[in-house]
């Protein structure tokens, strides 16, 4: 894993924050941070790797290096993928701030046993909450709703709606439009979502290394379904800013969109931009 592109200034900017309502800061890929007005600190899938040359090829600056986290209090992730379950990414943020890891059964079979986080690093196991579609959980000032996800590509996906006062935010993880978003659109009133977005691409394949035709986040067409299902407020996509082969225009989305109820707004921002919901 490579050291940070940007030094320490991140982690700083968000412990020195101290936002009116959540302050979301964008990792890149599909990792955010968010930050509430009495200072609880959530990251959700943060990955700082590189990916797995030729295969999987990073395409954007290392934001931040785990290390330099003091200040978190829970660390969320969507699916077992390694760019959103990631040892060298993620347990050193538990190690430093006891953080709790919520995650599905599948990533934390990925913590525990794959990868062994209690082992090589400073973790102990009741740092681990499993977390399964339906359930409710608090975390400081945030109320955190567990909703399914639609990603044929992983083995458990859920996604995550977040409370704080009257603001409700979104992440899909790397879900694709289905049935059950609809049921998730209605039952929360979403001002802010986040969409996994890219286009597909000849990726080598992971046994072979042979170029394989790879889709792995929602099309234009695809991503704009799933944001009328939801019924978002304000729709911000991620994900298409990673992967060599697999990058796309977020612009194009103004006509996909335009055409549907919802989204009301299309809101694009880079690695690093922070974003301010109240």
């Amino acid at each position: 894993m490579a050291s940070s592109d940007w030094g320490d200034w991140l982690p700083r900017e968000v412990e020195e924050t101290t936002p009116d309502g959540i302050a979301l800061w964008y990792l890149g890929c599909n990792g955010f941070i968010l930050k509430g007005s009495d200072e609880t600190t959530l990251f959700i899938d943060p990955y700082v790797g590189t990916g797995d040359p030729p295969r999987t090829v990073r395409m954007i600056p290392v934001p931040f290096d785990p290390e330099d986290v003091t200040e978190a209090d829970a660390v969320l992730a969507t699916h077992e993928h390694t760019d959103h379950v990631h040892g060298p990414s993620q347990a050193p943020i538990l190690a430093s701030t006891g953080a709790t890891f919520y995650a599905p059964d599948d990533s934390l079979a990925v913590a525990r046993q794959d990868e062994q986080w209690t082992d090589n690093w400073d973790v102990s196991d009741d740092q681990f909450e499993e977390v399964a579609e339906g359930e409710t959980f608090e975390v400081g000032e945030f109320t955190i709703h567990v909703e399914p996800s639609h990603d044929a590509d992983a083995t458990h996906p859920v996604s995550y709606v977040i409370e704080h006062g009257d603001v409700t935010f979104f992440h899909g993880g790397d879900t694709k439009p289905g049935e059950k978003l609809e049921t998730v659109g209605e039952s929360y009133d979403i001002d802010l979502g986040v969409l996994a977005f890219g286009s597909d691409g000849w990726i080598p394949d992971k046994e072979t290394r042979e170029p394989k035709y790879t889709k792995w986040y929602s099309d234009e067409n695809e991503i704009a379904d799933a944001a009328n299902a939801l019924q978002l407020d304000t729709l911000l996509p991620t994900h298409w800013d990673m992967w060599k082969g697999l990058t796309a225009d977020p612009t194009a989305l103004y006509d996909h969109t335009r055409s549907y109820d919802y989204p009301n707004a299309l809101k694009i921002i880079e690695i690093g931009d922070r974003v301010e919901l109240s």
